[in-house]
């Protein structure tokens, strides 16, 4: 399964629709702030799109995470602003590890991240729209899982 994984798209959806035609996924998880885009974001892909809340989607009915089987993988989507995500990861790895999460895929930062250190792998694809990393370039994050088979790539725009 191809997986493609965004965030922070903030309604500026050009590259999202780039991306989407480019990578053909069989799933979209996006890590919020989608800014009341939902409903254009989950037409561009003939594929499921889950998105959850971020601290930008005011007044939405997104949920605020979602947990996830992904072949052998449990997984949690959250958009990661309540974990302290500016900081570090190591707050959203602990919660990710206290659920029984093997994967934790979160936004907010706006930088790609993909830290296989310790017992949960966290995963963040940064920023399509408003990338903060060095370099500034739009990132999107395509995970291929099959059963125990497991591959992340930081792509870039």
């Amino acid at each position: 399964m191809k997986v493609l994984i965004v965030s922070d798209t903030h309604r500026k959806n050009d590259n999202y629709f780039k991306v989407a035609a480019l990578v053909k996924p069989d799933l979209v998880l996006h890590c919020g702030d989608a800014e009341g885009s939902e409903y254009v974001l989950t037409r561009v892909v003939d594929c499921p799109v889950q998105i959850v809340l971020g601290n930008n989607d005011f007044l939405s009915c997104l949920p605020g995470e979602l947990e996830l089987k992904l072949g052998a993988y449990k997984v949690w989507v959250t958009h990661g602003h309540n974990y302290y995500v500016s900081m570090g990861n190591e707050v959203i790895k602990r919660e990710a590890a206290a659920r029984g999460m093997d994967i934790v895929i979160y936004g907010h930062t706006h930088k790609p991240v993909v830290d296989t250190k310790g017992s949960v792998i966290a995963v963040n694809p940064g920023s399509l729209s408003y990338p903060r990393q060095e370099g500034r370039r739009p990132s999107y994050i395509v995970m291929e899982v099959e059963d125990e088979d497991l591959r992340f790539s930081i792509e870039y725009l």
